[in-house]
Order: structure tokens, then sequence, then C-alpha cells
């Protein structure tokens, strides 16, 4: 099986002044191709400090962390830029949205992006009526609930069809039918398009779904 990720004795600090926090410590991990992975573990574990080293938006204090191959302490900005661009989505617990864009043209702004030409709009309606915003195409995350903007987050981070999807919490603000849907979806195109999926999670309905779970 090919590994999309692989750390290596992964350890992530922070200081402020003259205080240091270990928010990682000597993580061992693969993630193989193909994957709907869960990681779960208490408020403080870790968790989103681990997918956002995985996303490369941030870079380890040591160890070795190989994503896609590729060894991200030895890329420059520009190349984990890219990598992000063209080969992850990102489901973030603040959404992430851009304000003065509508659902659908936040949909299509990785797209965009990316140089994809008119077809980004019918992906992009196409994704918003599958997720049920077919009705709020139109709507800027200031007009929508939390649950909707987590939903049109959702449908961004999986309009590129990207490699990898990492999602942080992706269930925390959406009701049980909703959460049902949303996850629903990601299995299908887990299923359809070999997309790899990793959550965290403090949600056992997520937890049920995943095919592997890492504490």
């Amino acid at each position: 099986m090919e590994h999309l990720v692989v750390a290596r004795d992964v350890t992530k600090r922070y200081s402020s002044g003259k205080l240091e926090v270990e928010a990682l410590r000597g993580i061992d991990l693969e993630i193989g191709a193909g994957e709907f992975t869960a990681i779960v573990g208490p408020s403080g574990s870790g968790k989103t400090t681990l997918l956002n080293l995985i996303g490369a938006l941030d870079t380890p204090t040591s160890g070795e962390l190989r994503v896609m191959g590729k060894e991200l302490t030895r890329m420059s900005r520009r190349a984990r830029a890219d990598l992000r661009l063209h080969a992850l989505g990102f489901v973030f617990q603040a959404y992430n949205l851009v304000p003065v864009l509508t659902a659908q043209e936040n949909v299509e702004f990785v797209l965009e992006l990316q140089g994809v030409g008119s077809e980004r709009r019918q992906r992009a309606k196409e994704l918003l009526d599958d997720l049920g915003l077919a009705d709020l195409a139109r709507r800027r995350p200031t007009e929508l609930s939390g649950g909707q903007q987590q939903r049109v987050a959702v449908a961004r981070a999986v309009a590129a069809r990207p490699r990898l999807v990492l999602a942080d919490e992706p269930t925390a603000n959406l009701d049980g039918a909703n959460a049902e849907h949303l996850l629903s979806m990601m299995k299908r195109l887990h299923a359809e398009a070999g997309t790899t999926f990793v959550f965290s999670t403090h949600d056992p309905r997520v937890v049920a779904y995943a095919q592997r779970v890492v504490t």
C-alpha cells in the first residue's frame, strides 16, 4: 500500500517567552492511500496540531514527516503552498470561509486558483446540491448558520478532488441528520474516487464511520 503520510518521532513545541509547550511528542504514524481514518483523543492532546503538520500548514520541531513522498521540513514555503493547493483539502473548525464571497464562490475559489475553467461553477453547484445547500448558494457566510457554513467548508475541501482531505471536527456544529448526510457524502467520495480522509473528532458518529481509529 502506498503511504500518503509517514511520521517518524515527530515532535512539535511552541514557545511564548520563557514558556514552552510540547504539543506533540514522539509521534509515529502512517496513513495509507484510500484510508478513512479518525484521530481521537481528549481536548489538548494535539489532534489539531497533528492535522496542521500533515497539511503542511506548519512544520515539526523535530522528527521526520513525509506527505505524498515529500519531506515537509525540506520544502520551501512555496512548495508547501503548491502541495496544499493541488493535493490537499481542509475542513477547519473555524470554517475559514472568505466573508465577501457567496457560498458558491467559496466552493469555486480553490478551483479558480487551480486554473479550472467554466466547469468549476457546475462542480460547485453539484456539491452544494448534494449537501442540501442549493437554496443558499448566493448567501455570504454571515447569512448562514454555523452548520451551514460547515457544510460549505466541506464542499470547498472536496471540490478540487484532492488526494487527501483533512477534517478537524467536521461534524461539531451539525445536528444528527446533517451529520449523517455529510458523512455519507464523504464515504461515497471515498469509495468512488479513492480519496483519503483523516478526521480529528470527539464525535462517536464519525468514529462509527471510520475504517481505522488512531488514539
